[in-house]
């Protein structure tokens, strides 16, 4: 058998999968019906939030340490500019998960912070303006990371180690038994000794036995055009923010307008993560006004500068999530020989380097030295036999 490993999916998690098997001396093929980077699922927008205090859990931080150390290899090994750090700023009520998750991963794993009330924050970010009953959690190493960019040094990096990368190639079905692997393709079958799949939105068809209630929801990534010179890189943040009606957003200082954008000047770039009243969506048509407007009425209390900004422009991404929002990655329940990486419910690219590595590790060995109980792709249910 010629190939050791397929991987399935070569956006952020496969580029990543593939990159360290090849590093490794493992004969890989990489499949991918598109050609990334793309628009086409959740890596879209130009940039993407790393920070350690991470409010989404304290079982996270080790994977992110882990991930700070692997950015700056692949930065080294690349030549390539990933990784900015800005210091990140994550805003809420004392109570909300934002701040207390975020307060619980610093003072569990030890990590430098500063809790801001609004009047601090005010006086050092001028940009926000929080109220009077909103803290801030600050830490110096927060910043943000370029998911194209990531995505295409991957490759780059996994083709120069020797796999053979695949585009344009549709996977159709795939099968495993004691002699291995079979992937079915439009352009015929591949075989291998051991499998891995990383579909990204596309996981609903290729890991359907698994029975994982995934979702697969629309967001918009907004890119204001904004004249406070507070907003630039070196004085703003980044930022998380929990309002007290429920809505978790984000933002980036100075940040790269759209492709194709024809603005100048400076421009910020937001998200709303959680919204309660939107309505879900799971389609990548261009963005809508009505999704500036809702996006304009979450932020500006936050954010007053947005109430005098343009119009911003807009690109959508898709999330693919879990009912719990934790990751889905570990040897598949009934054979050994397939991974699975999916449902990273909107904040996993910050992980990339660290998934990747996990992923290498589970199809070269079969286990890995990270601890990643949290994400057992059986833990949703019964698995279809």
């Amino acid at each position: 058998m010629g190939t050791d490993v397929i991987v399935v999916g070569l956006g952020s998690m496969g580029a990543a999968t593939a990159h360290q098997l090849a590093s490794r001396g493992l004969r890989v093929v990489g499949i991918d019906r598109y050609r990334p980077p793309h628009t086409n699922g959740a890596h879209a927008g130009g940039s993407r939030i790393i920070r350690l205090a991470y409010a989404e859990g304290v079982a996270y931080v080790p994977l992110l340490r882990r991930a700070y150390e692997l950015w700056a290899a692949i930065e080294r090994s690349s030549g390539v500019d990933l990784l900015t750090p800005t210091g990140g700023l994550m805003l809420g009520r004392p109570d909300s998960s934002m701040v207390a998750g975020a307060l619980a991963s610093a003072r569990t794993h030890g990590l430098a912070h500063e809790l801001l009330d609004a009047a601090q924050i005010r006086r050092r970010f001028p940009v926000f303006a929080p109220r009077d009953d909103e803290v801030g959690v600050y830490e110096e190493v927060a910043g943000f990371v370029r998911p194209e960019a990531t995505v295409a040094t991957l490759l780059d990096l996994a083709g120069r180690a020797g796999a053979d990368l695949r585009y344009g190639v549709r996977v159709t079905g795939w099968s495993a038994g004691p002699g291995g692997v079979t992937v079915r393709t439009d352009e015929g079958e591949l075989t291998a000794g051991r499998l891995v799949l990383c579909p990204g939105a596309g996981a609903g068809e290729l890991i359907a036995d698994l029975n994982i209630p995934l979702r697969v929801e629309r967001r918009v990534q907004h890119f204001w055009p904004v004249a406070d010179a507070g907003f630039a890189l070196g004085r703003c943040p980044i930022w998380l923010w929990e309002s007290a009606a429920g809505v978790v957003a984000y933002g980036f200082p100075g940040a790269d307008p759209p492709p194709g954008s024809d603005r100048g000047g400076l421009v910020v770039k937001t998200g709303v993560h959680v919204d309660p009243n939107a309505v879900p969506r799971s389609d990548l048509a261009p963005a809508q006004p009505a999704e500036a407007a809702r996006a304009a009425e979450v932020l500006t209390p936050l954010l007053p500068a947005l109430a005098s900004a343009g119009p911003p422009d807009g690109i959508p991404c898709l999330y693919t999530l879990t009912p719990d929002e934790h990751f889905v990655v570990g040897p598949h329940p009934r054979y050994d020989s397939v991974t699975v990486a999916a449902g990273f419910s909107g904040h996993g690219f910050k992980f990339v380097p660290v998934i990747g590595e996990i992923v290498a590790d589970l199809a070269q060995h079969g286990s890995t030295r990270h601890d990643i109980s949290l994400f057992a792709p059986d833990r949703f249910g019964q698995v279809a036999a």
